[in-house]
């Protein structure tokens, strides 16, 4: 069934508006965007104070979400953490669509191209938890360590997925006859082939910024992510652990941001898939 005429005219936007998977994806990420920018302007305490009249306080007007051993106040931590998730998932985001798109294009390349190919075979087998305490070892813990690390786990992964729609997109007939008339491969790169691989490649963003979050607070959690005086919810995890059997509640707070931000990147890729094919937009 063809798609409607109406629905082919709307925007992008609009499109990802409408479609289910898309405003669920739309309204999630708002929520962590949110609170990451309200973070950086307002928390209800300074997430580093000590309060050690308010150790283990139970949720109240005072503290919303209760308070940790330290008695700092678990909202404060929260919301501070937010900022410091998509600040690392958005840069690691950034590092593999760079890497990814790099490794792609010179995958396609004729003389290189079967070399590149085989090397992206093997390095997307590399655990990007692995590689990053790897680097830690090497350059200690970082924030920019960790970026690094997620960025070049994730970009051999884009690149593997990118490789094939390049290769799609350059055996078609348009890009054959643009050959023909003297367009050279930057070229044909450049005005044919990197605007129609660009919808896969917004979906793949948004899916790894997902796995970055995910990979940073796994990091975190270990003690190879950020720096410790930076708040992050990997940590706050890994800090709050002991207490599970006593007072599960304030575990799920940090646990509930992580799934609420994975979820709503999950969907919002989902919602980019269907709002950038014309085939799925069917009545």
């Amino acid at each position: 069934m063809s798609p409607r005429p109406e629905a082919s005219s709307r925007s992008l936007p609009a499109r990802l508006w409408r479609g289910g998977s898309g405003r669920a994806g739309l309204l999630l990420s708002g929520v962590v965007v949110a609170a990451a920018l309200v973070s950086l302007v307002w928390t209800p305490y300074d997430p580093g104070r000590i309060d050690p009249g308010a150790s283990w306080a139970p949720p109240s007007w005072e503290h919303p979400f209760g308070a940790d051993r330290l008695g700092r106040d678990l909202l404060s931590l929260i919301l501070a953490g937010a900022g410091t998730t998509l600040r690392v998932g958005v840069a690691a985001a950034l590092v593999a669509t760079l890497v990814g798109t790099a490794l792609a294009a010179a995958a396609t390349s004729r003389w290189l191209g079967a070399l590149v190919a085989r090397a992206i075979d093997a390095l997307i087998a590399l655990p990007t938890l692995l590689l990053a305490m790897v680097l830690v070892a090497v350059y200690g813990a970082g924030t920019v360590v960790a970026v690094v690390a997620i960025g070049l786990g994730e970009g051999f992964f884009v690149a593997r997925v990118l490789r094939a729609e390049m290769a799609r997109v350059l055996g078609s007939d348009y890009v054959v006859a643009a050959r023909a008339g003297g367009a050279g491969r930057w070229r044909v790169m450049r005005e044919h082939v990197l605007p129609n691989v660009l919808p896969t490649l917004t979906v793949l963003v948004s899916l790894v910024m997902a796995i970055a979050v995910l990979a940073e607070a796994a990091l975190s959690y270990l003690g190879y992510g950020v720096p410790s005086d930076t708040p992050t919810w990997g940590r706050l995890l890994e800090e709050l652990q002991a207490q599970i059997t006593i007072r599960p509640l304030v575990l799920v707070w940090p646990g509930l941001a992580i799934v609420v931000t994975v979820l709503g990147l999950n969907l919002l890729g989902d919602g980019l898939r269907e709002a950038g094919d014309p085939r799925m937009r069917t009545r």
